[in-house]
């Protein structure tokens, strides 16, 4: 699982991140082309469908552009893409979300990664970069059987100590 942010740090596209978050997401997004990880993805094309408005496609400018042109080159291919369904029981709430109580407070925008990652058999590690929002969700994610990977965990932090200003920095995974 790859949130979008992802995409976006390896396009240079998200300011204040350090030089090494932005090399660790673009060797992320290299080796999942490189065929080393399966991307999953939802079946109503959400997440394809979120990466497309977040980026450019024609031409591509950066790794994350590019990387999405890929996916959809190669969507269809099981060696490199899954789908699973997912079920939104209203407006980006979704059945298959892990913890009802958590999907309450959790970013609308994200809630389908956190639901895609719980319909998935193998439950994948959900890629996040710099979006700290997810430091105060990934204990309650775990708990449920989905795991939350930081690719970036210094910008993480710095950036939610700057959004949360005075709050207790939560622990890392």
């Amino acid at each position: 699982m790859i949130d979008t942010n992802v995409l976006l740090v390896a396009n240079g596209k998200h300011a204040d991140v350090s030089p090494e978050c932005i090399a660790e997401c673009v060797q992320g997004l290299q080796a999942v082309q490189a065929g080393k990880h399966v991307v999953v993805l939802d079946d109503g094309y959400r997440i394809l469908g979120e990466y497309q408005h977040r980026t450019s496609l024609n031409p591509p400018k950066g790794v994350g552009d590019v990387f999405l042109k890929w996916l959809l080159r190669h969507a269809g291919q099981s060696m490199h893409v899954e789908q699973v369904s997912i079920t939104e029981s209203a407006a980006s709430e979704f059945v298959e979300f892990p913890d009802a109580a958590l999907q309450a407070i959790f970013d609308i925008s994200d809630r389908k990664f956190a639901a895609v990652a719980n319909a998935h058999p193998l439950k994948p590690s959900i890629w996040q970069a710099a979006d700290c929002k997810w430091l105060d969700w990934w204990k309650a994610l775990a708990a449920a059987g989905v795991k939350v990977e930081f690719l970036c965990p210094d910008d993480a932090c710095r950036f939610y100590a700057k959004k949360f200003p005075g709050k207790e920095l939560p622990a890392l995974p």
